[in-house]
């Protein structure tokens, strides 16, 4: 067979919303934007495709019967799940700063355009898929963990791999890619490329807490990323390259 004429396989998506005339909308226009789609009512038939399915992104429900988006969302993250989108019916900034901090890699209020949700998706796929690392450098050693940026993988001293969302990667990386140095809310933001059309102080504070807290389960120092009160967040530890 050609190189030429191979094909990578499309991105799967699983949506997880109990409403039919939206699974059914999102299927036609995402199908017809070159992705690949499975769907899920409710968490029960959500983990059921999980057991069977490995996509790529999910895009989840804020409001579903029985286990709700937020419980849903927090049991993923938690896991290692892949980047997730949260759809919320409410306009409201709790919502937003929930899904946040509960694990999502971004949000889409409802009702939404599917272009806007198209456009978040891709973002979100790009930012879970792109190397970080510029130099090429293979691991990297700072406090008590190893990241492998290239492989989007941070391990304890242990071996342990402390699993995490893309938007937590992605903020970690940035600050191992600048140590030791105060970086804004802004300049946060810019980095991550921006996450969310509305881009609010609290998007970055949720990130921030929910990485401490995950890398501080695993022996992290309590002031690993400290803040700087009216300025940023500052990585406190040295960078180091491992062979």
């Amino acid at each position: 067979m050609n190189i030429a004429d191979m094909t990578l396989p499309a991105p799967l998506i699983l949506l997880v919303d109990d409403d039919p005339g939206i699974r059914d909308l999102l299927r036609d226009f995402l199908e017809r934007e070159g992705f690949a789609l499975d769907t899920a009512s409710d968490a029960t038939e959500m983990d059921t495709k999980l057991a069977q399915l490995r996509p790529d992104l999910i895009v989840l429900d804020l409001m579903l019967p029985g286990e709700d988006g937020i419980s849903i969302c927090r049991r993923l993250s938690r896991d290692g799940a892949p980047p997730i989108i949260m759809l919320t019916a409410k306009n409201d900034e709790i919502d937003r700063i929930l899904g946040l901090e509960m694990g999502a890699d971004d949000y889409v209020a409802k009702p939404f355009a599917p272009r806007e949700l198209l456009a978040r998706i891709r973002a979100v796929l790009r930012r879970a898929s792109t190397p970080k690392a510029a130099d090429g450098t293979p691991k990297l050693a700072f406090d008590r963990f190893v990241i492998e940026v290239d492989a989007r993988q941070v391990f304890a001293l242990d071996g342990t791999r402390i699993p995490l969302t893309s938007g937590e990667f992605d903020l970690l990386a940035c600050f191992i890619h600048r140590p030791r140095r105060v970086l804004s809310r802004d300049q946060i933001l810019d980095a991550l490329r921006g996450r969310g059309a509305e881009p609010f102080d609290r998007t970055v504070d949720m990130l921030v807490s929910r990485l401490r807290r995950k890398l501080t389960e695993h022996g992290a120092d309590q002031d690993l990323i400290s803040t700087v009160r009216n300025v940023g967040y500052l990585l406190t530890k040295t960078v180091k390259e491992i062979s």
